[in-house]
């Protein structure tokens, strides 16, 4: 049986995947001890790896690979298995924030991040656990065990720092800069202290002249991010404008809101380097998982209602089909509008929306 090494090495902002990698190895109900001892390696070498004191990004691919490969045959959670990429993402986009020398471009820079990154980043800011690992029940364990991996409070203050800096730094330099940019500034929004939450303010105001434009534009994901941040730190009128002027309407803006959507929320498993995938329209993405995604993202986030309600209702009418694929999550969803109709405080927009919703799922089911 081939033993499984790595390369040693230490850098900040390393232990998100080593906490994926604890999920998944619970899933199998291993110690670290035995585990270590099936995959043939040092109990010290996997115990690293777990504690990001030896990073996981550090081993050969082929070797990440055959991890994998045999953690799914000792039947470790696939869902888990799924989250590795991402935490090796959060991972690089923090220690790159962090210590900036150590790679010539930024990540946020080369690449479209996911919803799944940016939840495992906000795992390591503020202790929030993914959804991916939200409902998982880990064994108890013998002594202390860090609950999430947070970053120490030194490192969380120069990850936000050297963030804003970025997001500055970028804005100025044009075109080139803007997913730098956009990407930068979302993940600003993550920090809640009121110095904090008045600088990203600020800096998301400076571009609000962005919600304005009128249809899509190279700027229109963009626009997006800064009316969607906007609405995080609780000024939810940018995105019902941005809605109202840059989306409704206009058979560009609409698609690329769903494409982009597909990627967030991985219906649509290409990389993706820059916003442009958005204009090109790819039809590969999965319909169903786009709905399950909505749907738990009208319940779950309710700062963002508007912007779900208004996706939700352009991915039915134009996917008619779509609620006979899963009749309980069909029928979970209509009762839900029923309650936002009923109980919530919604645009105009959005309540007229939800209604034909309600009314196309109830035909649908009748």
């Amino acid at each position: 049986m081939a033993r499984i090494t790595d390369a040693r090495g230490q850098a900040p902002g390393c232990t998100i995947v080593g906490f994926v990698l604890r999920a998944a190895r619970e899933s199998t109900r291993h110690t670290q001890a035995s585990m270590a001892e099936a995959l043939g390696i040092d109990l010290t070498t996997w115990q690293g790896w777990e504690t990001g004191r030896r990073p996981l990004a550090h081993v050969k691919v082929g070797t990440l690979a055959d991890l994998r490969h045999r953690l799914l045959a000792m039947d470790a959670d696939p869902h888990v298995l799924r989250l590795l990429d991402p935490a090796l993402d959060a991972d690089r986009v923090i220690s790159s924030t962090i210590r900036p020398g150590a790679v010539a471009r930024h990540p946020l820079a080369d690449w479209v991040h996911t919803r799944d990154t940016a939840d495992m980043i906000a795992w390591a800011l503020d202790g929030t656990v993914p959804p991916g690992l939200a409902h998982r029940s880990p064994p108890r364990r013998r002594g202390p065990a860090a609950p999430a991996p947070l970053l120490p409070v030194p490192d969380r203050g120069a990850f936000f720092s050297r963030l804003r800096e970025m997001a500055d730094s970028a804005v100025r330099t044009g075109e080139g800069g803007l997913l730098l940019h956009r990407q930068a500034l979302y993940l600003c929004s993550y920090e809640r202290t009121p110095e904090a939450i008045a600088w990203t303010g600020h800096a998301l105001h400076v571009r609000r002249d962005l919600i304005t434009v009128r249809g899509w534009s190279p700027h229109w994901a963009t626009a997006r991010s800064t009316a969607v941040a906007l609405s995080r730190l609780g000024d939810t009128q940018p995105l019902v404008d941005f809605i109202d002027r840059a989306m409704a309407g206009d058979d560009d803006a609409e698609a690329a809101n769903l494409t982009y959507w597909a990627h967030w929320l991985g219906a649509s498993r290409e990389p993706q380097a820059n916003d442009a995938f958005m204009r090109r329209r790819p039809t590969s993405w999965e319909p169903v998982c786009l709905l399950r995604g909505f749907s738990a993202g009208l319940r779950q986030a309710p700062a963002y209602v508007d912007l779900y309600a208004h996706s939700l209702w352009a991915l039915l009418t134009s996917h008619r089909w779509l609620p006979l694929a899963d009749s309980a999550l069909t029928d979970e969803l209509r009762s839900h509008i029923v309650h936002l109709l009923d109980h919530d405080t919604v645009s105009p927009r959005s309540r007229r929306e939800l209604t034909a919703l309600h009314y196309l799922l109830r035909e649908t089911r009748a």
